[in-house]
């Protein structure tokens, strides 16, 4: 009996460590695990690399859960033998602790690594890690049928990896603004910000000829004129001499400023790859002091211009 009673308490655990850490795993802060690693902890080091592993996450809580299960029924099997019950206890037993089970092996891990994830994660994570070791061979059975959906769905773990990302930091935002660490501004500015870093910045630029543009030696009034009507304050320039070719652009706070009654000058149009991302288009940019680019491929031909104001927009305006 007593073999029993120790059978029970050991599945009882495991069903509560792996319950509760399946909820800390997709709770836990990473920048924090990230910042401990980076530390040289091994401890966050073990938990972050089986974080961007989530197939094998999973795996390990799935294996884990059924040996809790697996364990658990063992004991109830063996007390009932032990205390030579009729064969009927053994459909009872179950049904009678299936709510202590339920409440101690499920609710009350999964409350507690809700409200303290990285805590709990870092005191059984050796423990963790261990089992997925030891479970390794029947996790990479699980792994396979893992990658054979990823194949029929069409959903990489990749996907799934930035969504929790994204949901966390969603999250971390909203704790910021709640507790007045982050401004309505700030935490807007930080949304629109990470929601358009990693798109194309084809996905900003203009069509060439959608803008319409100056000519070297066009009169000052004529500039002024034409960037009225436009409604822009850069024009994109171009010499008729040399086959309409776009040689620069111009600002028209320059123009209207400057002494000159003809275009002569203009500035150079930064050049840009068509492969680059928005926020590393918008630091060249920024970095330069232009306000004005051109988008090219990798043959260096013109597929776009790109506006400094059209990079912006979608950081003070939060998500696009």
């Amino acid at each position: 009996m007593t073999w029993a009673v120790i059978l029970w308490l050991l599945g009882l655990g495991l069903s509560a460590f792996f319950s509760g850490s399946e909820t800390g795993f997709y709770r836990v802060t990473r920048i924090r695990l990230v910042l401990d690693a980076l530390e040289g902890d091994r401890i966050a080091k073990g938990l972050w690399w089986m974080i961007n592993r989530p197939a094998l996450f999973v795996a390990t809580s799935l294996v884990g859960n059924n040996v809790a299960n697996y364990v658990t029924s063992l004991a109830i099997v063996i007390g009932v033998h032990a205390l030579e019950w009729s064969s009927a206890m053994e459909f009872v037993a179950p049904l009678v602790l299936s709510p202590v089970i339920f409440i101690y092996g499920e609710l009350l891990p999964k409350k507690l690594f809700f409200q303290a994830p990285y805590r709990f994660l870092r005191r059984g994570g050796p423990l963790f890690l261990g089992c997925g070791v030891l479970f390794a061979p029947f996790s990479a059975v699980l792994w396979g049928f893992s990658k054979l959906l990823e194949l029929v769905m069409g959903e990489s773990h990749q996907q799934v990896q930035l969504r929790l990302a994204r949901r966390e930091l969603q999250s971390a935002l909203d704790e910021g603004r709640e507790v007045g660490v982050l401004t309505p501004a700030q935490r807007q500015l930080a949304q629109g910000l990470f929601s358009a870093a990693g798109e194309s910045v084809m996905d900003f630029a203009l069509p060439p000829q959608r803008m319409a543009r100056a000519q070297l030696g066009m009169a000052k009034e004529d500039v002024l004129r034409l960037a009225r009507r436009q409604r822009s304050p850069v024009l994109p320039v171009e010499d008729a001499a040399r086959q309409r070719s776009l040689v620069g652009y111009l600002r028209v706070a320059d123009v209207k400023l400057g002494p000159d009654v003809e275009l002569r000058e203009v500035r150079p149009l930064l050049a840009i790859s068509a492969t680059e991302l928005h926020l590393n288009a918008l630091m060249k940019m920024h970095a330069a002091g232009e306000t004005l680019a051109k988008v090219v491929d990798e043959e260096d031909n013109l597929v776009g211009l790109l506006l400094l104001q059209r990079l912006v927009e979608p950081l003070l305006l939060g998500e696009r």
